[in-house]
């Protein structure tokens, strides 16, 4: 008999929430197969099993908090584990009615199993398969086993009928669940927040309540960043595969503005302050799960190729859930890009520990007076930058926000760095 347990995660993360599991009672699993999906503070992560053998018990259901060590689920290594998952019935915990559930439908699989023989899958496959709408029993499979695998599940093409079926189910807008709530006496629809967004709540307000934060606002004139943009962006995105965006100007201006002011680099740890000498740089990114903060690490020390690449990669991975915690962790001061939604200026809240974050906005043109004579249309950003007060004076700060002006209306100056 072994145990799968929730393993050590990160060194801030002690427990999570049971998302979905990706295999059944008396499935067939090879070491290495994802076997659940748990939901942390930060990412999804799947766990693994660590060993061969087939599932005979699953302790824990979707909805249920687990933390590190856990026992969630049984695996038995022998040839008679398939005898042992359809006789046996997991216990039924007594806290959590959904887990209940959950083990009612693992006990009718197991009932069932005998009269109807499952066909053999991978995990991967089964999710795949799920998350395709296939029918695992349609399936061919090419090994020589009769074990279904991934490619199997995605070489299978189901009757057309079938097919716009399918496709019309998940086309079509399914109705809210609405009920008359006691409290308001009218519909209303109650949804559970997810661990990410309870997580993001909790800081958000923690960091409300504990630094004292401030916010100073100036105003970019972005014509130079975008000529230069213009002239550069076919050859730059011919040499290095990767298109020229705003967002490397601005990690570049950023990482010199924090040399000149490094205060805006720090943490604050009991009574001492801790001063970075190096500058990761996290980039605000909405995700479909909420908001999440990957890491561009080393800014100082990449080109303007690199950063996009790097933005570009941490992006993809946030729209595809696919983040790991070392994506995310350590950030010495953020920038959040509210312009690429239309806000022309906001307030942003500081991603605790760190004392800065920049807020770049949406790009409008706005008649701007060129001297006593002369007004022009120029494309300007309002720029936001919210700091902890506590260590950063109003002085550094507003001078921070303005050395990052003046780089971003010199975009050459930043050239020659890298």
């Amino acid at each position: 008999m072994i145990e799968i347990k929730v393993p050590e995660l990160a060194e801030s993360i002690t427990e999570g929430t049971i998302a979905q599991w990706l295999i059944n009672i008396g499935d067939k699993v090879t070491k290495g197969d994802s076997v659940v999906e748990l939901e942390t503070d930060k990412v999804n992560i799947e766990l693994n099993a660590e060993y061969s053998g087939v599932v005979t018990k699953v302790l824990k259901g979707p909805g249920d908090i687990v933390e590190v060590g856990d026992v969630i689920a049984i695996i038995e290594e022998n040839e008679n584990a398939a005898t042992v998952a359809n006789s046996s019935v997991p216990a039924a915990p007594e806290k959590s009615a959904e887990v209940e559930t959950f083990n009612q439908q693992s006990t009718q699989a197991e009932q069932e199993l005998p009269k109807a023989a499952s066909p053999i899958a991978s995990p991967a496959a089964r999710k795949l398969a799920r998350e395709l709408g296939i029918d695992l029993a349609q399936v061919s499979s090419r090994d020589p086993l009769g074990r279904i695998r991934p490619e199997d599940v995605k070489a299978y093409t189901p009757a057309p009928s079938v097919k716009e079926e399918r496709k019309l189910e998940k086309t079509s807008p399914k109705p809210a669940v609405q009920q008359i709530d006691e409290e308001f006496d009218k519909p209303v629809e109650r949804v559970k927040m997810s661990r990410r967004r309870q997580t993001i709540a909790k800081r958000l307000v923690e960091v409300q309540h504990t630094a004292a934060m401030l916010t100073t606002f100036n105003e970019v004139d972005m014509s130079a960043v975008m000529d230069l943009r213009n002239q550069r962006k076919d050859a730059f995105y011919e040499k290095h595969g990767v298109r020229l965006g705003f967002m490397s100007f601005f990690t570049k201006a950023v990482v010199s503005a924090l040399k000149q002011f490094p205060l805006l680099n720090a943490e604050i740890q009991g009574d001492e302050l801790i001063i970075k000498k190096f500058y990761d740089i996290g980039i605000a990114v909405a995700a479909p799960e909420g908001l999440v903060v990957p890491v561009v690490r080393g800014a100082n020390q990449k080109n303007f190729a690199e950063i996009e690449q790097d933005i570009s990669n941490l992006g993809k991975k946030a729209r595809d859930n696919a983040l790991t915690l070392n994506d995310l962790q350590g950030g010495t001061f953020t920038i959040t890009n509210g312009g690429v939604f239309g806000s022309l200026m906001s307030t942003p809240i500081l991603n605790s520990p760190q004392v800065g974050i920049l807020g770049m906005h949406k790009i409008q043109t706005r008649p701007i007076a060129i001297d006593k004579e002369r007004m022009e249309n120029r494309p300007m950003m309002y720029i936001a930058l919210s700091y902890d007060h506590r260590i950063v004076d109003g002085k550094e700060a507003v001078s921070f926000l303005a050395t990052v002006k003046e780089l971003l209306e010199d975009p050459h100056s930043l050239l020659l760095e890298g």
